[in-house]
């Protein structure tokens, strides 16, 4: 009879299920759980087992770069962060309100990793999150551009309740870069949150952008219902670089 569960479980796809009904039947014979009850049990672990596991894939197909917490951040090197509205973004009630992030900071210093944690907290309560560089975004519209669908692909990057754009102002951008970006930024603007991470200052983007009109009207939207944190401090690599070098000593 217990393969013949098993099997049924398998048609009926209850992995969560099936991964414990043998040490479920076994506690519930040693408590004397009636059916119902051991039935309830059963299925809440169900539900626990697929909440789980879409989580799981949502945050596979959100394209983060890597999977790290909010936990796995070195506040302690970066006391210019207010560790606490950290983990008051991170509660998500930003998406709620459509608003955004900005993280604005040299190289190395976190900016890539609070993001991506942010995200992965977001994809773990089910929200559409897609992660993309600066460079890939931009590449994309202008390919879509030049085959007469920018329009198609503006629309792929609206469907998402928090997009994240890493490393704005590592590479210039140009004229039809600029202005695709600029109806990307003005579209999500009150009806989608958007993490931006940057190693320029607001007065520099014109120069990233090419343009200062194109940049300030992009600003305007960005800026505008956002969280803005700097993050002054030494880069984790350098960090590390020193590490590795004492430990050689």
């Amino acid at each position: 009879m217990y393969n013949k569960v098993i099997n049924h479980l398998d048609s009926l796809d209850l992995q969560g299920i099936k991964e414990i009904l043998s040490n479920s039947l076994d506690n519930f014979n040693k408590e004397n759980i009636n059916f119902l009850e051991g039935l309830n049990l059963l299925l809440e672990k169900e539900i626990e087992y697929r909440e789980k596991h879409k989580s799981e894939n949502n945050i596979k197909i959100s394209h983060f770069p890597f999977q790290k917490t909010l936990d796995d951040f070195d506040f302690d090197y970066q006391p210019t962060i207010n560790k606490k509205l950290i983990y008051d973004l991170a509660t998500l009630r930003f998406i709620e309100e459509s608003k955004n992030i900005i993280f604005v900071g040299t190289s190395g210093v976190g900016k890539t990793h609070l993001a991506t944690s942010i995200g992965i907290e977001a994809a773990k309560k089910r929200h559409s999150v897609y992660f993309i560089s600066c460079h890939d975004l931009i590449n994309n519209l202008i390919t879509a551009y030049n085959e007469n669908r920018a329009e198609q692909r503006i629309r792929h990057y609206l469907k998402y309740k928090l997009l994240i754009i890493d490393e704005i102002g590592y590479l210039p951008i140009d004229k039809v870069g600029s202005s695709l970006f600029f109806q990307l930024i003005s579209k999500r603007y009150e009806n989608k949150s958007t993490i931006i991470t940057t190693n320029q200052s607001f007065d520099k983007w014109s120069e990233v952008f090419g343009d200062a009109t194109v940049a300030n009207a992009i600003l305007d939207r960005l800026v505008h219902h956002s969280e803005i944190i700097n993050i002054k401090g030494e880069s984790y690599r350098l960090k590390e670089l020193k590490e590795k070098i004492k430990n050689t000593n």
